[in-house]
């Protein structure tokens, strides 16, 4: 395996193609448009200077690693020759579900077809193809050049031969594959979104304010982060998306979200994309903090 097609080159998947060009892959990178690409570029050239400065690449090393990522606009070219190709497009089901059966139609009849999805079921997704057994979940974690899981889902359908064969890969980029089954949430956010909601939940009902809650949860807990700073760092939309993906699937009230993040969705308070979430990121270059702390 050594051609790596990544469809979308936002912070997932530029991170996603980071990784698998420093680990010696040659990597195509494909999104609607120049601007998109121009910008995870430039995203995955600024975290290999930071590593630069850490000593932890060389300078070679960076032009290696750069010299590994072809861009795309059309998703046919590049993706012809791929033997895996990981998407990493919007938490939208709709959208995915249009990705794979595209994917499907043109690539080679070998490829496996892999999802970055938080949440989205692989049965579901591998459905609209003609190959589901080699439909996969790569849940990586964010940002993937630092998080050393990959949740690797297998769908209802997925062979045992081409999960085995991802559990390997993953090893070569220095991560540690888990494998777990296909249900609403996996274990990352299964257990990750219900404890984001019930903080904001306490939010919500007047029991202490942001930095307390999140100070409770990193002197006590020990979390590096806290979980409203945390929310806000995963993006509030995408919060909102999985919990909603969870409610549906398990019909449990105990994912529905809270009415706090639906209000603060709507009114395009998201975190530190947006500028604000539970943080006001307006100020003193807090969002570049936010984003780079897992780095240093």
């Amino acid at each position: 395996m050594k051609n790596i097609a990544v469809i979308g080159a936002g912070t997932m998947g530029n991170g996603i193609a980071h990784t698998f060009a420093q680990s010696g892959f040659n990597v195509q990178l494909i999104d609607i448009s120049d601007a998109s690409l121009e910008k995870g570029m430039n995203t995955i050239s600024r975290n290999l200077d930071r590593m630069v400065a850490k000593e932890k690449i060389s300078e070679t090393d960076k032009s290696d690693t750069l010299g590994k990522i072809t861009t795309f606009t059309n998703t046919e070219e590049g993706i012809k020759h791929a033997d895996l190709i990981v998407e990493a497009a919007t938490e939208n089901l709709d959208l995915k579900l249009k990705i794979f059966k595209q994917l499907d139609d043109v690539c080679n009849e070998n490829a496996i077809l892999a999802t970055n999805t938080s949440s989205i079921s692989i049965t579901q997704i591998a459905a609209v193809t003609s190959r589901p057994e080699k439909v996969i979940g790569m849940h990586f974690m964010n940002p993937v050049p630092i998080m050393k899981l990959v949740e690797i889902i297998r769908g209802y359908s997925t062979s045992d031969e081409v999960t085995n064969t991802i559990m390997e890969l993953s090893k070569t980029l220095g991560k540690v594959p888990t494998e777990v089954n296909d249900y609403p949430g996996f274990v990352a956010n299964r257990i990750l979104m219900p404890m984001i909601n019930e903080s904001i939940e306490t939010l919500y009902n007047g029991v202490a304010g942001v930095e307390e809650i999140d100070t409770v949860m990193k002197l006590g807990m020990a979390h590096p982060m806290g979980p409203l700073q945390l929310a806000d760092f995963i993006g509030l939309d995408v919060c909102l998306s999985i919990l909603n993906v969870m409610y549906d699937g398990f019909k449990n009230p105990k994912y529905a979200p809270c009415p706090l993040l639906v209000n603060m969705v709507m009114a395009g308070k998201l975190g530190v994309k947006s500028g604000e979430g539970f943080y006001d990121y307006a100020e003193s270059r807090k969002a570049e903090k936010v984003a780079t702390q897992f780095l240093k």
